[in-house]
């Protein structure tokens, strides 16, 4: 599994990402091709880029990337790809959201790579990560426009199974998904829900 590792590292920063966490989402993308030319995307958990820089190229210049974090980001973008623009945010400032729709008139896709700081406890780490998916899907659910597509890591547990059944009740698909850049051994798990529904929330659909 090392070798794997290191071989993902490698790669990573051959091409200029910043950590190997990006192979995680092109995994997804080329499966399920939920990037798109002209999107505006929401990065949240962005630091160190690596999502927010590939979202960006497969955008391009008619899109948009909007990457939050607590940690300060601020990673120059490419020629011919889409604007970065980075917000150094706790997902739980109250002042975020109203920042994000001032700004932007809601995103096709929102991203989540957020994980909790690990503590050795299973249960712990387990009940932050659900407690980060729920954040994840709250800001989605404001922000998101009918049919969008959300992209989120998980740790699995306990609550992982509620966790999925609360996607269902927001998407048209869901799927749970595993890279092969992720450690074979990990809990580490990539929910996708494609197909947001936001007339479920009592939410009427925005102009896009």
């Amino acid at each position: 599994m090392r070798k794997v590792q290191d071989y993902y590292f490698a790669r990573a920063k051959k091409e200029n990402y910043p950590a190997r966490s990006v192979f995680k989402l092109e995994e997804a993308w080329q499966k399920y091709g939920f990037l798109k030319s002209g999107q505006r995307v929401l990065d949240l958990g962005c630091h160190p880029g690596s999502w927010s820089l590939y979202a960006a190229g497969i955008v391009g210049s008619r899109g948009v990337v909007v990457g939050v974090d607590r940690q300060e980001t601020n990673l120059p973008g490419q020629k011919g790809h889409a604007e970065i623009y980075w917000l150094c945010y706790d997902v739980y400032d109250d002042e975020l959201v109203g920042r994000l729709k001032k700004q932007w008139p809601g995103f096709q896709v929102v991203l989540s790579d957020m994980a909790p700081r690990t503590t050795g406890s299973r249960y712990a780490d387990h009940q932050q990560s659900m407690r980060l998916v729920r954040r994840a899907l709250e800001i989605a659910a404001l922000l998101l426009h009918e049919n969008g597509t959300f992209y989120c890591k998980a740790f699995q547990g306990g609550d992982f199974p509620a966790v999925v059944r609360e996607c269902k009740s927001m998407f048209r698909k869901v799927k749970v998904v595993k890279p092969d850049s992720s450690r074979r051994e990990s809990r580490e798990v990539f929910i996708l829900g494609q197909g947001f529904q936001p007339r479920r929330h009592g939410r009427k659909q925005e102009n896009p």
